[in-house]
Formats: structure tokens, sequence, C-alpha cells
């Protein structure tokens, strides 16, 4: 339960700051960069002693689909091994972050279309805590995640995620958790370990998709449909795709945009990031 003084101190405390916190995309690709000390990870671990240190992170994990909008608000959110088939080592990690459900309540009043509601059953999946244990290792930062509505279309998502800009001014750090290309039926299993290894589609989709973040063009971007065919190879479903529609729409006139970790892995993914502002 959140007491009023609860709420009321986190709003107070959340002042508004003179430059705004960064939003990130960042492809989470395997869950085995988890715990592999490789190229991607350290990537991570840098980027998170390179930008402020948040008050809190709220994470658009591809692997949270609901019908409906939710934010956790849970004290001590679980860690979720919500993947099979891979080391032991994999599902004994925990990341124990704190929650923060006054900041939950304060995403909730901040959403006012559509409602969005309190959940305390889901906790940190993998396209979180995966990453987010390489930014912040001593999981002493408070870790929530917003759900994504798998009903409704990518204008309907930039849309909602505008609403939350002013957590932005507070010092919250925002991050889209996905992969850009992503499609696991065409994965060449015998070329994870080549070096930005890619079918001629991805390649193709994966500059189209920097060269529309970089004008700014959003509209096409959640209309990806209409891009080409090789789109519909790059987002055969749009789960992976969508919590960089999140990030974008938090982008301002004045953000720079940064890409990271620009590679393509076994063909048919792409580990490409976005750091904006």
């Amino acid at each position: 339960m959140i007491t009023t003084n609860q709420f009321y101190s986190w709003s107070k405390d959340l002042n508004e700051a003179d430059t705004l916190m960064p939003v990130l995309f960042i492809g989470h690709g395997s869950p085995m960069n988890a715990i592999e000390d490789n190229e991607f990870s350290q990537r991570w671990h840098k980027m998170g002693q390179e930008i402020p240190e948040p008050r809190a992170v709220v994470v658009i994990s591809a692997h949270w689909l609901t019908r409906g909008t939710f934010v956790t608000a849970m004290n001590q959110p679980k860690t979720i091994h919500d993947f099979g088939g891979f080391p032991q080592a994999l599902f004994d990690v925990q990341y124990p972050a704190p929650g923060e459900p006054s900041l939950a309540v304060e995403i909730q009043k901040m959403i006012t279309n559509p409602a969005v509601e309190l959940d305390h059953d889901w906790g940190l999946d993998h396209g979180t805590w995966s990453v987010v244990k390489h930014m912040y290792p001593n999981a002493d930062i408070p870790v929530l995640q917003l759900s994504i509505d798998y009903h409704k279309p990518a204008e309907y998502h930039y849309q909602l995620a505008k609403q939350l800009l002013n957590l932005r001014k507070k010092g919250v750090l925002i991050i889209g958790s996905g992969n850009m290309v992503h499609n696991l039926r065409m994965v060449a299993w015998d070329k994870m370990n080549v070096d930005n290894y890619g079918y001629d589609w991805a390649i193709e989709m994966n500059n189209i998709f920097k060269n529309k973040i970089l004008s700014k063009d959003h509209k096409a971007l959640f209309e990806y449909e209409k891009l080409n065919s090789a789109a519909k190879l790059a987002i055969p479903t749009p789960d992976h795709y969508y919590p960089l529609i999140y990030s974008l729409a938090l982008q301002t006139d004045n953000d720079k945009v940064e890409f990271f970790n620009d590679k393509l892995v076994a063909g048919s993914l792409t580990m490409t990031s976005v750091k904006i502002g």
C-alpha cells in the first residue's frame, strides 16, 4: 500500500532538472548477454558510467506484453527467468533492485490516456535485468517496468510514451529494450560467432532505421509496414520493435542522437542501440 506521505515525498524529491535525462533504446539480444563479458555488455556498463546517475529506471521491455497498460508497483520486484534452454548459470542470476511504488503512482497520473493500472505480480524480465545489471551492478537504483499493450498499433504507443516526457526532467532514465531487426525464425545458427554478419535485407533495414531516426522521421518508423518488403522480414512481429517507438517518442528538438552496439548478429538480428540526448 502506498501512503500519501510516500507519494508526496517521492514527487517532492523529483525536482525538475535544468537538463533532460537521456533516453535509451537498447538492443538486448540473447539472454546470455546478461552473464557474458562481451562488447555489448561492456558498452552497457560504460553507458551506465557515462550518463548521469538516475533517480530511477523505467524500462519498456519487449517481454512484457499485455492487454492494457501496466506499471510495476511493488517494493521488491522479482527477477523473472522468462526463457528456456540456457545454462543454469543464467537461471541463477538474481537482480535485487528495489521498486518504487510512489513513482509507479506518479506514472499512472502522468499517463491520462489510456488509464494505467498498477501491477504487483510481474517483476523484472530479462529484457530489463540482462541490460540494467551491467549498467548498475550494485542493484541500488529503483527499477520499474511499463508494459506494452500488444493489441495496439505503433502510433498508439508513440502517443502514450510522449506523456512520460516529464520523467526526463526529474532524473528518471527511460529505456526501451528490444531489437530493431529481430527475426528468430531466420537466424543463421552457424554464423552466431561471425562478427557483424547480416543478411542483405537486415543490413538494408538497419540502415533505413538509422536514417529515419537521424532525420527524426518518426511517422515513417511507426508506419514501418509501409517502408518496404524487407520491413516484414525485419519485424515479423512488433514485440521487439515497439520499445524503440517508446524511446523515439521522448526525443525533443534539441536532443542529439548517438548509435552504439551497431552490429548485426547471426544474419537476422541487430544489436543497434540509440542514445537520445
